[in-house]
């Protein structure tokens, strides 16, 4: 298993992720412990001014939660460098806690949508009629993500196309390898030069 996430975990989580590391050792030496925080879930007690509340909270969520019981009120960019998480994730847990269904984390400004320069604080006055209740993290748009990491791929193909040409070719005019490169990549897609040379700050000329 692998993480592709940087999330960094306040001290308590560190020191729950620690033990359970030291355990997973004692029954193995010769596998690797690695963790998909994505995949994970917490149970967090949520003491509020009118009842404790168990939230079950994704592992985003919880580290986010956490947070707010050594600081009453953080910033989104502290928040951001306590984590280090990039801003899609963290828009997206900081929505789930603050601007959604149940509101554990208030706001300013009071807004629908969260932005760099909004501030969060801990909402002692939630309250819900259920004692346990869930906490959803907004749907990614899974089909953006693909479309992304597809064109990235397809930039990468590119570029190393042109690599592997110039080095066999050492001096090539513009139009001839661009259609050098056209007829070893079309086979596999229809490359698109120009948004690829503009991305990169390239320019057309040979």
């Amino acid at each position: 298993m692998t993480e592709v996430s940087n999330l960094q975990f306040p001290p308590f989580q560190v020191k729950c992720v620690e033990v359970f590391k030291e355990f997973y050792q004692t029954i193995t030496k010769h596998r690797k412990l690695s963790w998909i925080y994505s995949l994970g879930t917490c149970n967090i007690n949520g003491k509020f001014e009118a009842k404790t509340i168990e939230l079950i909270v994704g592992t985003y969520q919880a580290a986010a939660l956490l947070l707010f019981n050594a600081s009453d009120r953080l910033s989104y960019s502290e928040i951001k460098t306590q984590l280090n998480l990039a801003d899609d994730d963290l828009v997206r847990l900081l929505q789930s806690l603050s601007c959604a269904k149940y509101k554990i984390l208030t706001k300013e400004p009071n807004t629908r949508t969260v932005t760099p320069n909004d501030y969060f604080e801990f909402n002692p006055k939630f309250t819900d009629r259920m004692r346990r209740i869930r906490i959803p993290l907004p749907p990614v748009d899974e089909r953006k993500r693909v479309v992304e990491d597809v064109d990235k791929d397809r930039r990468y193909a590119i570029d190393a196309s042109v690599v592997r040409i110039m080095k066999s070719r050492k001096v090539l005019g513009h139009q001839q390898l661009v259609m050098e490169c056209v007829e070893q990549l079309s086979r596999m897609f229809k490359p698109d030069f120009k948004a690829n040379q503009e991305e990169d700050g390239r320019s057309d000329n040979p």
